[in-house]
């Protein structure tokens, strides 16, 4: 008997939404309502504005890159490390009427907004430029990952010593929380007393006894913080330059954009602190087993404060080696993390594209990655990938779902009849297929097909034709 899957379903549970669908079958917890952001916050289309204003320089020479630095082009490229050749900052300089400084100073800020990628080599726009003249959630992100950037953005001095640098970076959050909190200027003698304090404190907590004999039983404090003026003016001139605060005589505020990054990231924290399970300090694998029965944009908040708090490369790779674990659940929702992670996780990805298990994740993830529309990633995935997955996602209903949603399931498949998908099915060889096939014909209401999955899973587990 054949049973045809209507076509215009049939790609409903498939790609980039699988993970959060195949989420659903672990329940739903309830989740804090995210608090409003401060009275007086532009809306976001006129923070998005003000973003766009901001790094207007950086668009421009990002647009610039993306027609004169395109591969088989004649214009010097940059090197390995994303940094202007001489003679491709000259040209810039030339085309875009600018000087060589100038282009050299928007070129960085593009690259840490995220406009500006680098690789094998060759600059090619990011994924935000393609999106920023229609997406203000695009524009506001990156505008945050410069904020986030702020140090990088104008380098300390030499005449600082690195180590206070370090130490003062790690303060300035308090500096900008008590700057948001104050909704309004704040003085420079109250900003430098509460960065002294802040650098006392990291310091005295890491002063420890040292093993070995000691001339005294207890470790000596550590001295007061002092000499911090010239550290505080730098931070403050780099926050400026990237557009989170203005600093006027003897006093800062933060602007409209700043104020509002300071309550997202407060939002994160709060976030973080009320999860369910602590999910900040857990491991990879028990961070997604504890966001599965979040709804998607609290699961999001879960990443983001999880990616906060450890560096990205570690959790990029901490987030793949859950996703190749036996869990398909977890795959799909460790691909999910990593599209919060965003272009640092790109290198990770792309090595994992040849792994049999990662693929079509992998290929969904470099899809949106580079533009495509979430509704049309599927396109970069094969016939036999996308049945691939089609198991896979199945096999993550199966172990953490109800049959109904293993029904409705099968609607999402690429095949346009049930035996189309069973004979696809049983030739992608996916390690899960007889488990799967006995689950849906468990649950399918239909006699008839679900004799017909029946008599597939048992061809599978006998290798019978």
């Amino acid at each position: 008997m054949t049973s045809r899957i209507p076509r215009d379903s049939r790609l409903r549970l498939v790609g980039p939404h699988t993970p959060a669908t195949a989420a659903q079958v672990v329940g739903r917890r309830r989740t804090r309502r995210p608090a409003p952001p401060p009275q007086g916050t532009p809306a976001p289309a006129e923070l998005a504005r003000q973003a766009r204003r901001q790094l207007a320089g950086a668009v421009r020479v990002a647009r610039w890159a993306d027609t004169a630095l395109r591969p088989g082009s004649d214009r010097a490229v940059p090197d390995g490390s994303g940094v202007l050749t001489e003679a491709t900052a000259r040209g810039a300089a030339e085309d875009l009427e600018l000087t060589p400084g100038q282009v050299r100073s928007d070129w960085d800020t593009a690259r840490l907004a995220g406009l500006i990628e680098v690789h094998d080599d060759c600059a090619r726009p990011g994924w935000r430029l393609r999106a920023w003249d229609r997406d203000d959630g695009a524009v506001l992100r990156g505008w945050v990952a410069l904020f986030d950037a702020w140090s990088l953005a104008r380098p300390a001095p030499e005449s600082l010593a690195p180590g206070v640098v370090a130490e003062v970076v790690e303060s300035m959050p308090q500096l900008l929380s008590l700057l948001q909190l104050s909704d309004g200027a704040v003085s420079l003698s109250q900003l430098l007393d509460l960065l002294e304090q802040r650098v006392t404190e990291l310091r005295t907590g890491r002063c420890e006894i040292q093993y070995g004999p000691q001339s005294q039983s207890q470790p000596q404090p550590p001295e007061p913080a002092a000499g911090l003026a010239p550290f505080l003016e730098w931070s403050l001139a780099a926050l400026a330059e990237v557009g989170a605060l203005t600093v006027g005589t003897g006093q800062a505020t933060l602007t409209p954009l700043g104020s509002w990054a300071v309550w997202v990231k407060l939002e994160q924290i709060c976030v973080a602190a009320q999860s369910p399970g602590g999910h900040i300090e857990q491991p990879a694998e028990d961070m997604l087993r504890g966001c599965a029965g979040l709804r998607p944009k609290a699961a999001r908040d879960e990443y983001r404060a999880w990616l906060a708090a450890r560096p990205v490369a570690g959790a990029v790779t901490e987030l793949l080696a859950a996703a190749r674990g036996d869990d398909a659940l977890l795959r799909g929702l460790a691909f999910e993390a990593l599209r919060v992670v965003g272009a640092p996780a790109e290198g990770e990805v792309r090595s994992v594209v040849e792994d049999g298990v990662l693929r079509p994740y992998a290929l969904l993830w470099l899809a949106e990655h580079e533009g495509a529309d979430p509704e049309e990633a599927h396109a970069a995935l094969t016939r036999r990938e996308a049945t691939w997955l089609w198991v896979d996602t199945a096999a993550a209903v199966a172990d953490h779902g109800d049959g109904q949603l293993l029904v409705r399931h099968l609607e999402s498949a690429v095949q346009p009849t049930v035996p189309a998908l069973l004979t696809e099915v049983r030739a992608v060889g996916h390690p899960r297929t007889v488990q799967v096939l006995v689950a849906l014909a468990a649950a399918h209401p239909d006699p008839a097909l679900a004799r017909a999955v029946r008599r597939a899973a048992f061809q599978v587990h006998t290798g019978g034709a």
